[in-house]
């Protein structure tokens, strides 16, 4: 023993006799111990210094019973025996697998064992049950902490005692011997220790303790037997006995077996006794062959041991006492806190363990329902399903500790079967009120499924290198149980309806989005007619329960939220075709919400008669559509592994229930192995086990006639052995029904020659059915035939076919087939079958993404090629696109050539603008109408296009050409919806800077223009952009970016807001050049004289636009045109003084233009740096632009204005400095 640990020791004091004489640093050296247990090592080595000393034994109970009355020395010891006696798998946290913690973990076990043996003294449990008597004498309000605790530290110091396991090898006690385990429990007898428990488990004020009460109570019942169930056992085991012949021979000799050959030609020669011949085999003597340890049988727990008749007589009456005045109210409180998860993990145990030996105590002591009610109810089976479901999943997943969750899985069942026994001696109540609960009761797991199907689940799942042969036994008696209580309720009733639910495979995104039937133009008309004339009545009002009910998304779906918008729009033309107006208008509501940037379901501000347009619009689109899946072939299997699989939904329905259609399910070989399996002990099985075999074995091979599943060697070779059995006489059910069997198989197998050979397979339902009623049987007459038009119609059709380039030529053909119920399957089978094609995987469905995801040596050549020639071109990514073989999205073939090198950024593959596009971005071919509103009016959708583009990028392969049609429709409804909303849509930034510097948010405008020129420069010293985040640290700023008209204005200058519920701020995007940054804080400057600030506005245009437009012809234009547009200029700033403050916005004078000018110029090219600089020099002059004059002239000159030719954009230097000279 250590030094300090041997002085700490000798501090304690010494036992002279029976007496103990302390010493005076006694309390003090209590202290140190405890201090030393606190940092012990890993080895425990205090702990086992402590136990080869005996402290415990030598002078800790000894000071707790001479010296008792110090109340703070009896504290610390009691507290120091506590952790001395935690078992020692707390200490270890588990059975150490090296070798020397091994050795330590057996060494504080016998400790352990040497302090239980020790505390089996009466004087010590009458201490503890004195001092625990006269705390709980207290009141609540009298008791100290302290008390409290102390009465807690009792309670686990007994428990850890009862805790600690016996030591058979050691004790070698013998049935009705008293081992340590029996004197423990007579010391807790004798000294009213157990009174006390039963107190603590039944008084209302002492609630706390229930957990540690049932935890002694179990442990005290520990490797007990109820007297009543062991009765039964003993008196079936003797009437077994009594069956069998008990005298044998006892002459020795040599015998000669006839018909047994040995190793030679001649018969065995047996040389023992013949009452020992019935254990001969030919492997006697071998090597027994290893089996590896994930193959072997789980191993069975510790045996029962009858206790002494003293312990056993007081056990039963505490359970009587128990049972009457304690066991309701104590497993109500401990459910509770089992519920609310007040409890440590496994404390379940605890409780299914007591409901089990209690209810069963209980039907064998004179059975009274009403000492059981607290866990008889639906509840109770709910709790114990459950935890069986999680024990489960847990046996599979945590497999190191796969043992102990068969263990407590084991237990739960066992429960489980107590409650159906229980419900089963209800029946039998002379009582009619008890009966009715009963019935009650039954109709609940009658009706839901769960508890229907959990044997089923069991017997499935069985696993016999986990799950021992004990528990095999419960679950197939239970499963008995439950079948003949289910068939007996049934038998009284013709129409049972029972709970069934349907499992919903998921669906894959096509099918849920199927195509409506194709609409001709003039139902169309019709339909929006109608839908218009309802929209009309209700004033575009909608109902409140509408509007809350509609949800535009599907947050259930694996599509991300940004890439359901086309579904979305898909929606509302669904809506508008089956002629629901509100709902459809509600729908667009309620998608604008949800997707507000890029006004793709129109802008926040937007007019209803707008929305009637947009909604015609919706209507009249020719949206992507995702095809529907073909559909699959369902399999012929029971669904056995159907849970397994992942599911979606559960449709929950009511169904007739049919009991011969439940026991169906059994006639399965996952089923009948485990049977088998617990039948090959039917000489070590019960009777009763034996019976539940049986029982089971006749429903199917004689109720459902599938005795078939039973043709198999290793069955046959079991009956064999029954049927060889000397004592064959004490089974006579399996007997019976062996012969049974058998003599069916021999008479089957004089009509199938193939019989015998089939007993080497195990069968399912559907060979079961080959076998009996002859092979090939089964699917004759169900495969689809074709005529021979048909099949010609197929050739010719595949001949059209075959060289075209269509991806899948299947999906091709079946439309044009006249037999429009053929599906994919048969198609193929019938082009395999009539070799115009060789293999079914050339015709195999290629699945999206998955057809051209990486790229081949020969496809990189290509495209370095293509590059290299095309990259002096105006349109380098586009003309690349139209020339690669193997046709890509945009974004593959992007990132492609900045993985390869080709190119730095995407920048460069913008499309190059020639001299004509600059031409006409300059004022050529323009109207001077649209030269001055594209100088004062912004896009909102500067940016979507073009981050659009660019998220694309980060697609997978499987969703690039989806979103294509995604882009292209968005694209077509944002074009079409900016030819009606252009000027509504549109405001002006200077105005809306100016009514905002009106209601006081200066200092918010002066923030953001400064953020956007920070986050210039930062660009443009870093060389490339990311999102800025726009963070308001200040109370004006926070609350001006709550302000609508702020985040319009916000809107309009580009900014994005939060895109979804884990973004708070607005954003600057990153594809926001440096030179658009500037603008749009030079835009934000107050102006005195000059409310627009928006000329940098309307220039901005997507490269995404550039990259996808045509070229367009340039437009000739005269000098006398240019003349004209001069002149107006120059008459309009003489005549229009320059202090106007007030002037209209130019959008309200824009005039209306053909619908494709204005798609164009909403999707107009991107202006150059040098004209942004152009713009920039405008926006400094301290004179109002020619933008503004033009407002007051707009009416004069206005037959001018709509014949005046386009002007260039260059002009307006010029006329600047011809206006500075005039000045």
């Amino acid at each position: 023993m250590n030094c300090e640990l041997l002085a700490t020791c000798s501090a304690l004091g010494y036992l002279e006799g029976d007496t103990y004489h302390k010493e005076i640093d006694c309390l003090e050296s209590v202290k140190d111990l405890i201090r030393y247990l606190r940092h012990e090592d890993d080895t425990r080595d205090v702990r086992q210094q402590l136990g080869a000393g005996q402290i415990v034994q030598n002078d800790l109970l000894p000071i707790i019973i001479q010296h008792g009355q110090d109340k703070a020395l009896f504290d610390a010891c009691i507290r120091l025996m506590v952790n001395l006696t935690q078992p020692a798998m707390l200490c270890f946290g588990k059975v150490p697998d090296d070798p020397v913690f091994r050795h330590h973990f057996l060494q504080v076990t016998s400790h352990l064992q040497a302090y239980k043996e020790a505390f089996a003294s009466e004087r010590v449990f009458g201490i503890l049950s004195e001092t625990l008597y006269t705390f709980l004498q207290l009141d609540w309000e009298q008791r100290q902490e302290e008390d409290n605790l102390l009465i807690e530290r009792i309670l686990l110091l007994v428990r850890n005692v009862l805790h600690v396991p016996a030591d058979p090898s050691e004790e070698k006690k013998v049935d009705d011997d008293a081992s340590v385990h029996d004197r423990l429990l007579w010391a807790i007898h004798m000294s009213g220790f157990d009174d006390l428990v039963k107190f603590l488990a039944s008084a209302q004020s002492e609630q706390q303790w229930s957990m540690h009460v049932l935890e002694i109570i179990s442990l005290m019942f520990r490797d007990q037997e109820l007297e009543a169930l062991r009765q039964r056992e003993q008196a079936a085991k003797r009437s077994r006995t009594l069956q069998r012949g008990t005298r044998h021979s006892r002459f020795g000799g040599s015998y000669v077996v006839q018909g047994l050959k040995s190793i030679g030609d001649r018969d065995v020669i047996y040389h023992r006794n013949l009452h020992n011949f019935k254990n001969y085999s030919h492997d006697t003597g071998k090597e027994v062959r290893r089996v590896p340890k994930r193959n072997r049988q789980a191993k069975e727990c510790k045996d029962k041991r009858r206790s002494a008749l003293n312990v056993r007589l007081f056990l039963r009456e505490f359970c009587v006492d128990f049972l009457e005045n304690c066991y309701n109210h104590l497993m109500y409180l401990v459910k509770e806190s089992l519920i609310r998860e007040q409890t440590q993990q496994h404390d379940e145990t605890y409780y299914l363990w007591a409901l089990s030996f209690f209810m069963a105590f209980n039907r064998g002591n004179g059975f009274r329902a009403d000492l059981v009610s607290e866990t008889m109810s639906i509840r109770a089976f709910h709790f114990i399903e459950r935890n069986i479901t999680n024990y489960y999943e847990m046996m599979l997943t945590d497999r190191k500790e796969a043992t102990s969750w068969s263990r407590r899985m084991h237990l739960a069942l066992k429960a489980y079967q107590e409650l159906l026994l229980t419900v089963n001696e209800m029946d039998c109540s002379q009582d009619e009120s008890i009966r009715q609960s009963s019935n009650v009761i039954k109709s609940n797991i009658f009706y839901l499924m769960e508890y229907r199907e959990i044997f089923l689940t069991l017997l499935r799942k069985f696993d016999e290198t986990k799950q021992p042969h004990s528990y095999l036994k419960d679950l197939v008696e239970s499963t008995h149980l439950f079948l003949r209580m289910l068939e007996r309720f049934c038998k009284g009733r013709r129409n049972l309806m029972v709970q069934r639910k349907r499992v919903k495979r998921k669906k894959s995104q096509g099918e849920k989005n199927q195509s409506p039937p194709e609409t001709s133009p003039e139902a169309l008309e019709e339909t929006w007619k109608i839908v218009e004339e309802e929209l009309r009545a209700t004033g575009f009002q909608l109902s409140e329960s509408l509007t809350e009910g509609i949800v535009p998304f599907d947050a259930t779906s694996e599509t991300p939220l940004e890439e359901q918008r086309t579904e979305a729009m898909v929606r509302v033309q669904d809506a508008l075709l089956i002629r629901l107006g509100p709902e459809a208008l509600g729908l667009l509501r309620a998608a604008r919400e949800v997707w507000p940037e890029g006004d793709v379901f129109g802008s926040a501000d937007v007019e209803p008669e707008e929305e009637l347009e947009l909604l015609k619009q919706i209507l009249h689109a020719n949206l992507p559509r995702s095809s529907p899946p073909e559909p699959m072939v369902e399999d012929d299997d029971d669904g056995a592994e159907l849970e397994e699989e992942e599911l979606e939904s559960v449709q929950v329905s009511e169904t007739e229930f049919n009991f011969l259609d439940f026991i169906k399910r059994f006639a399965s070989p996952n089923i009948v192995r485990p049977y088998l399996l617990l039948l090959k002990s039917y000489s070590k099985n019960t009777p009763h086990t034996n019976h539940c075999i049986a029982r089971m074995l006749h429903r199917l091979a004689v109720d459902l006639k599938m005795d078939a599943l039973l043709y198999q060697l290793s069955v046959f070779n079991l009956f064999n052995k029954i049927l060889s059995d000397p004592a064959a006489s004490a089974y006579k059910e399996l007997v019976t029904f062996a012969k049974y069997v058998l003599n069916r198989f021999f008479s089957l197998a004089a009509q199938n020659n193939k019989a015998y050979v089939e007993l080497l397979f195990w069968k399912n339902v559907g060979a079961v059915r080959e076998m009996t009623e002859g092979y090939g049987k089964e699917g004759e007459g169900k495969k689809p035939t074709w005529t021979e038009e048909e099949e010609e119609e197929l050739r010719k059709l595949y001949e059209e076919h075959c060289h075209s380039e269509v991806p899948d030529i299947v999906e091709t053909l079946l439309p044009l087939l006249s037999n429009s119920n053929r599906t994919r399957r048969q198609v193929v089978t019938q082009l395999v079958r009539m070799g115009l094609v060789d293999n079914a995987k050339e015709l195999k469905k290629q699945k999206i993404g998955t057809r051209i995801v990486l790229w081949t040596e020969e496809q990189e050549q290509e495209l370095q090629m293509l590059f290299e020639e095309y990259k002096d071109s105006d349109d380098v990514l586009g003309n690349i696109l139209k020339k690669l073989t193997a046709k890509r999205s945009r974004a593959r073939v992007v990132d492609k050539l900045l993985s390869m090198g080709l190119v730095s950024e995407r920048r460069e593959l913008y499309k190059k603008r020639s001299r004509k596009a600059q031409g006409k971005s300059s004022g050529k071919g323009m109207t001077e109408e649209e030269f001055l509103a594209e100088l004062t009016q912004g896009s909102p959708d500067d940016s979507i296009d073009r981050d659009d583009e660019e998220d694309e990028s980060e697609e997978s392969e499987a969703e690039e050409d989806e979103e294509q049609e995604k882009e292209e429709s968005q694209n077509g409804i944002r074009r079409s919806q900016g030819m009606h909303s252009t000027v509504e849509r549109r405001a002006d930034v200077g105005t809306m800077v100016n009514a905002l510097q009106q209601e006081g948010m200066s200092g918010p405008l002066l923030w953001l223009q400064n953020c956007l020129n920070k986050t210039a420069n930062d660009r443009e010293e870093d060389g490339f952009s990311q999102p800025v985040p726009l963070v308001p640290l200040t109370e004006a700023n926070e609350d001006a970016m709550d302000n609508k008209s702020f985040q319009k204005l916000l809107r309009k200058l580009g900014m994005r807001a939060p895109a979804n519920e884990q973004e708070s701020f607005w954003r600057i995007p990153a594809k926001i050049s440096v030179s658009q940054l500037r603008s749009a804080a030079a835009a934000l400057s107050p102006r005195e004289d000059e409310p627009e600030g928006g000329v940098e506005q309307g220039e901005p245009r997507s490269p995404t636009g550039e990259l996808r437009e045509e070229e367009e012809e340039e437009e000739v234009v005269s000098g006398e045109q240019r003349a004209q547009a001069l002149r107006a200029l120059l008459l309009a700033r003489k005549r229009k003084p320059h202090t106007t403050e007030h002037s209209a916005p130019v959008s309200d004078f824009t005039p209306t233009e053909d619908t494709e000018s204005t798609a164009e110029r909403s999707q107009g090219p991107k202006p150059s740096a040098k004209r942004s600089r152009v713009l920039d020099d405008d926006e400094n002059e301290d004179d109002s632009t020619a933008a503004m004059d033009m407002d007051t002239n707009g009416d004069a000159d206005s037959d001018r204005e709509d014949t005046s030719a386009p002007v260039k954009r260059r002009r307006k230097m010029v006329l600047i400095d011809e206006e500075e000279d005039e000045d």
